[in-house]
């Protein structure tokens, strides 16, 4: 009830009479009714102005998305992967009939199974040829996280060294003990 219209039930039981049409924009009638009435519409005027629900709610990503040559790679091997099914559901249904396309069907499955298998590797080895270009996710057991700290660090003591000997040079060697 409450589509496209709303029927009273009559006193006697009967079948009822036509009270009300719904508008097709407004709120159904499981929402509570001061939403409902805040919702189905505001007067300006005179009249009536619709009610525009979204259509869906944006929501965080749970995960972070593949990077793009690995979907890519990834998107392929689906593909390969259905296909050869396909193909070898087909292969098993021409053998069971004992049609002359049998033959032909399991010869070409077994080698979309070598496709398929080879593009299954591929995302494998599509995404390890990316992380090591493009860097590990930083993970607290992450071994390059640990190795850049250490960079990071003998960057910093080597500035600050460069820094320390610029600051001498430049007082002329005032506030040296002694000269090497």
């Amino acid at each position: 009830m409450g589509t496209a219209e709303r029927r009273e039930a009559s006193a006697g039981g009967g079948t009822g009479n036509l009270t009300a049409q719904q508008h097709p924009g407004a709120p159904g009638p499981d929402i509570p009714a001061a939403r409902r009435q805040a919702a189905g519409g505001q007067r300006s005027g005179g009249r009536e102005q619709p009610y525009y629900r979204p259509l869906w709610i944006e929501e965080p990503a749970r995960r972070r998305r593949l990077p793009d040559p690995v979907r890519r790679a990834a998107v392929r091997a689906v593909l390969i992967v259905a296909l050869t099914l396909i193909q070898a559901m087909v292969a098993f249904l021409c053998t069971m009939a004992a049609s002359w396309l049998a033959f032909p069907m399991v010869i070409s499955s077994v080698a979309s199974t070598v496709v398929a298998t080879w593009g299954v590797l591929d995302v494998w080895v599509t995404r390890q040829v990316w992380n090591q270009r493009n860097g590990v996710v930083s993970m607290p057991s992450s071994t390059a996280r640990a190795l850049r700290r250490e960079r990071r660090r003998a960057r910093r003591q080597a500035r600050a060294a460069e820094r320390t000997r610029e600051r001498i040079r430049r007082r002329g060697g005032a506030g040296q003990l002694s000269h090497p």
